[in-house]
């Protein structure tokens, strides 16, 4: 869900023309480059090396942009194909009724 919501917020800006911004750390205001996997958040390297998140697996950020803009994709085809099935279900009830 925060991915996807970082996301949504870039396109919005991007389609905009604002100039996008990295988004930092707000405790040690270094660049978010890191993904931790079990807290499901991006830190930055310090907070990587930190008691907090060091046994934690963790992935570059353009690499679990990727992961997860795959899902998010896949999940959306889905939906997309139950909201076809869905509407061909209302338009033979209504052909039905008529």
């Amino acid at each position: 869900a925060r991915v996807l919501e970082i996301a949504k917020r870039l396109s919005l800006q991007a389609a905009r023309g604002e100039v996008v911004e990295e988004e930092g750390c707000e405790r040690h205001q270094e660049p978010l480059k890191v993904f931790c996997k079990d807290d499901e958040a991006f830190i930055c390297a310090v907070c990587r090396e930190s008691r907090a998140h060091r046994s934690h697996a963790v992935l570059p950020a353009r690499e679990a942009v990727q992961e997860y803009k795959g899902q998010i994709e896949a999940h959306l085809q889905a939906l997309k194909e139950d909201r076809e099935k869905l509407l061909g279900f209302r338009e033979a009830e209504m052909r039905r009724s008529w």
